[in-house]
């Protein structure tokens, strides 16, 4: 208690010089700790955006995730409604299992021949009141506002399209999407009728529906054994997906008439079953006990179960680019914290080198010195880390207040720019036992130097 007692007084003899080290660490300590809470504000964003769009968990075809692009009704999962039922009884899973809900992915075209525009397309077959309840997932308590899935109540015959698609198919006015210029270089044709052989394909699914909407296309696509198949569908609304390429691809309809498209009247299968959790920390468990149900279900199928973070590399990827930046910072701010406590330290002995003698001759011991000066040093980076970790408080505060939005990439809307800080326990207790352990050493040296001086030279230092 004496040692702490005179390390705190011999910095206070000095209040200037260290003054001016405590605030060099508390804004060095509050510099990292600010962008660890951006880096986490991003990686939950990102991550309840990859979670309420396609779950947890997805069970598929083994080879489905490297080949199902070119032809994914071949890896198709059958008796699927099987492994739903399974996973939603299960004594275990069913208080960690939010949604379980199986999904349709194929390829084909989309046209507006009334507008004599057509181009390949991705589409998605979906159960539109599952997905309306995915939507809702919001596990880290983030300022969201989604509105409705489009698909939730419309009718069998509705679909979803990405605005890039909408513009290529001239369904901009109709859809009332924006930032969509009349090309210069074609000529469209207005009011041309649908191709004969298409009117033949598509006339059991436009049976019903006389009227001739300005929002409906048709979509071709080849059946599980190779035939044509065509579907008329009713476009509701227009959404952005975020990345280009799938914005101007993308068609989501439901499962149903997906299934109809796809398989006609041959028993149906899907190409996902997506499983949301209550808690991201829940996947390991919850995957393990979805593969064993699977070997006993489905023992003849090849299926696998993959987590968002395999599905989805681009989030894997940005959370180690934050990563490699925050530990960067941290060492590029740890060196600055190391010289400038290690500065301050050396000059204190030059400035204490007679009063250094003086506690030898009066019998302190080489480490009671060495002691003395650690004990200063930590001190010093206690207090930084304190007094940084409270700035960095207050500065997520005033930033959260502020209802900042940004657009990430890969998002279709404005997401808040929020600080998480507060909370963040392992960010807050890890940058501050860092800092105190960077300050602490920093003493060190100047520490063996002070216990390394010989009395009679220490004592006629003038």
């Amino acid at each position: 208690m004496r040692t702490i007692s005179l390390a705190a007084r011999n910095l206070l003899r000095n209040r200037r010089r260290s003054l001016a080290t405590l605030l060099a660490m508390a804004i060095g300590s509050a510099s990292i700790l600010v962008f660890g809470g951006y880096s986490a504000n991003i990686e939950y964003s990102m991550q309840t955006a990859y979670v309420r769009s396609g779950g947890h968990l997805q069970i598929q075809h083994r080879d489905f995730y490297h080949y199902g692009s070119g032809n994914p009704t071949a890896y198709g999962v059958a008796d699927y409604e099987k492994i739903v039922d399974a996973i939603r009884k299960d004594e275990v899973l069913r208080d960690m299992v939010l949604v379980v809900t199986p999904t349709l992915q194929f390829g084909g075209i989309a046209g507006n021949y009334a507008a004599g525009v057509s181009r390949t397309i991705v589409g998605v077959g979906l159960v539109a009141a599952d997905h309306q309840r995915m939507r809702e997932w919001n596990d880290f308590n983030l300022p969201l506002i989604l509105p409705p899935f489009p698909l939730k109540g419309a009718a069998a015959d509705t679909a979803i399209v990405g605005t890039g698609l909408a513009r290529v198919l001239r369904l901009c006015q109709t859809l009332q999407v924006a930032e969509c210029p009349e090309p210069e270089k074609e000529s469209v044709r207005e009011g041309t009728a649908v191709p004969d052989d298409i009117a033949q394909l598509s006339l059991p699914a436009a049976m019903g529906s006389a009227s001739s909407s300005q929002s409906r296309i048709e979509l071709l696509a080849s059946t599980a054994h190779g035939a044509p198949n065509v579907s008329a569908v009713e476009v509701v609304r227009a959404e952005p997906q975020g990345f280009k390429e799938l914005d101007d691809v993308l068609v989501a309809i439901h499962l149903q008439q997906a299934q109809r498209l796809i398989y006609g009247t041959t028993p149906p299968s899907v190409t996902s079953i997506m499983v949301q959790l209550r808690h991201s920390d829940q996947i390991p468990r919850s995957r393990a006990i979805v593969t064993s149900l699977l070997s006993t279900l489905s023992p003849g199928q090849p299926l696998s179960v993959l987590d968002f973070r395999s599905l989805n590399p681009f989030y894997v990827q940005t959370q180690q680019l934050f990563d490699t930046i925050f530990g960067f910072i941290y060492c590029l701010i740890g060196s600055i914290v190391l010289f400038t406590v290690g500065n301050t330290m050396n000059m204190a002995v030059v400035e204490r080198t007679v009063e250094i003698g003086t506690l030898r001759a009066m019998g302190l011991r080489r480490s009671g010195i060495r002691r003395l000066f650690v004990l200063e040093g930590m001190m010093l980076g206690l207090a930084g880390a304190i007094v940084g970790a409270v700035c960095a408080l207050s500065v997520s505060f005033i930033v959260n207040e502020m209802g900042l939005t940004w657009l990430p990439p890969g998002s279709s809307q404005y997401l808040p720019l929020t600080l998480r800080i507060w909370g963040e326990n392992r960010l807050i207790f890890g940058t501050t036992f860092g800092l105190i352990i960077i300050a602490t050493l920093s003493a060190w040296w100047p520490a063996y130097r002070a216990a390394k001086m010989v009395v009679v030279d220490a004592l006629r230092h003038a």
